[in-house]
């Protein structure tokens, strides 16, 4: 009885600990913010297991004035649309989703993480997180080398 107890505290601690980590919200309405630029990664290139396909990446107005200063103040919020690269006649054309990744800054509440809060949401589906508490890993682990850049990969085009 006593280590069912302390079993049943340890999740209810756990769930309480995960439930204070910070959340990136989705992004409501971003398809109408600024559109940096948009690029195919095809069959052979070494990402393409995770992230093959069409991306086209959005900025809100605080991002575009971070691409432009070449420092995000917080509230600049950077999506990344991964969609699927569907070939027929010669054409490529956009799939289905596969994922939103969403950069959001927040140098307090995501200053493990160079100041931004990194979340997938599964087929853009608002409700799907897939990246969650593996932020670290799975995402500021590829954005660290960026520093420079204040993390970022992109870049406004001409």
């Amino acid at each position: 009885m006593k280590a069912k107890l302390l079993a049943a505290l340890g999740i209810v601690t756990a769930t309480a600990a995960l439930a204070s980590e910070p959340e990136v919200p989705y992004p409501t309405g971003y398809r109408d913010w600024h559109h940096v630029k948009s690029m195919v990664i095809g069959e052979g290139h070494s990402l393409f297991a995770s992230f093959g396909g069409i991306h086209h990446i959005y900025a809100n107005d605080k991002a575009l004035k971070g691409y432009r200063s070449k420092k995000f103040p917080d509230g600049a919020v950077i999506i990344f649309d991964l969609l699927e690269a569907m070939r027929a006649d010669n054409t490529l054309t956009e799939g289905q989703r596969k994922v939103v990744s969403v950069m959001h800054k927040d140098s307090k509440k995501f200053a493990a993480t160079g100041g931004w809060g990194f979340e997938g949401f599964g087929g853009g589906d608002s409700t799907r997180r897939v990246v969650g508490q593996n932020a670290a890993s799975a995402c500021f682990a590829c954005h660290q080398p960026q520093e420079n850049q204040d993390y970022t990969f992109s870049r406004l085009r001409d």
